[in-house]
């Protein structure tokens, strides 16, 4: 802090100015200078700034912001790839699915021929069986 008394005339009281250089009103507002960002590479972490500078200050607050942002985006880029390998492990479980359902509708059309088959071969087998029912009571009636 640097005061300067100055008294202009005799006939006027004291003038005191005080003023610092450590104190200037955007440094009251300055985030923690202790501000790290696990996200960014050593090189690109904000360096705190020349507190007696407006345009330092402004500077160092901006980078903070997009440090901020950076953090942010990484973590939604992060949701989404986990998003992202879940749909994909669903996505292979529906083809997995999707194969058996076309294995098990293929197993249903070939099951379904074969009982067609075999309700006919026994429909015939049963006609035949009447028949000659019929033919061996005939012979026997004319015996």
């Amino acid at each position: 802090m640097i005061t300067s008394t100055r008294r202009v005339s005799p006939d006027k009281s004291e003038v005191r100015i005080a003023f610092s250089l450590d104190d200037t009103p955007d440094v009251k507002d300055v985030e923690d200078l202790s501000q790290t960002f696990p996200d960014l590479e050593q090189r690109l972490q904000p360096v705190p700034p020349c507190v007696s500078l407006r345009e330092s200050v402004q500077v160092y607050k901006e980078h903070c912001r997009m440090a901020r942002e950076f953090h942010q985006c990484k973590h939604e880029i992060a949701v989404l790839e986990d998003r992202k390998r879940k749909f994909l492990a669903e996505l292979v479980e529906d083809e997995k699915l999707a194969m058996e359902i076309a294995r098990l509708e293929e197993e249903f059309r070939r099951l379904t021929e074969e009982n067609r088959i075999l309700v006919t071969v026994h429909n015939e087998r049963t006609q035949q069986l009447e028949r000659l029912s019929l033919n061996n009571q005939t012979r026997q009636d004319s015996s």
